[in-house]
């Protein structure tokens, strides 16, 4: 079975329409003000606009008050929530949409135990991210160490079109992320990079 794109980290809307054009499942939107891609509900409901029937709306959120969630929710019709901060799980389940619980492979945080505390999450989301780090970094860890969690596995954290390939046949995701492995700069995504990365991870053998 094919494994699922994620393109994150989107700012605009051409880039929405690239996104989609070349095959993406999802996109996500930045809603946390640490990110270089933070964009507004204002500016996220615009872009949400774009994204047609069965391609994911996700918004990535990190240490905010359930208020904060609750107000982008009443602009933006998500479809999934990710979480990148100290949230636990029954604040990542209040609000009644799927949920992503990133694990940072970097911090020593124990993705085993990850498992079975966001036991009912969507899946869990491994990136190199440094603890209070919202993803995006465009680096790497070490792919060997994944354990098995039970839950759904995204694998993010540096992957490119030249290395997603690599990352699907070694780790089997059921999900990849990427943010800055296509992009030009920050929040611009470069399209001819995100049509192989998806082309890329894609790929039958």
């Amino acid at each position: 079975m094919p494994v699922r794109v994620k393109i994150c980290g989107i700012t605009r809307v051409a880039d929405v329409v690239a996104a989609v054009a070349a095959g993406a499942d999802a996109v996500g939107f930045v809603f946390t003000p640490r990110s270089k891609r933070f964009i507004t509900a204002a500016e996220a409901k615009i872009l949400a606009h774009e994204v047609p029937a069965f391609v994911s709306r996700v918004g990535l959120f990190m240490d905010q008050d359930a208020a904060e969630v609750t107000g982008v929710l009443e602009q933006v019709p998500l479809s999934l929530l990710q979480f990148h901060g100290n949230e636990d799980a029954a604040f990542c389940r209040q609000f009644g949409l799927p949920y992503l619980k990133a694990v940072s492979m970097v911090s020593g945080q124990d993705a085993a135990v990850a498992g079975e505390t966001f036991h009912d999450a969507a899946g869990l989301l491994f990136d190199s991210h440094e603890p209070g780090g919202a993803g995006g970094t465009g680096h790497v860890f070490d792919w060997s160490g994944i354990p098995h969690t039970g839950r759904p596995l995204v694998l993010a954290g540096g992957l490119t079109p030249a290395n997603v390939a690599s990352a699907v046949q070694q780790v089997k995701p059921w999900a990849v992320d990427v943010s800055s492995g296509v992009e030009d700069a920050p929040g611009r995504k470069n399209a001819a990079k995100m049509q192989t990365f998806i082309k890329e991870a894609k790929r039958e053998y």
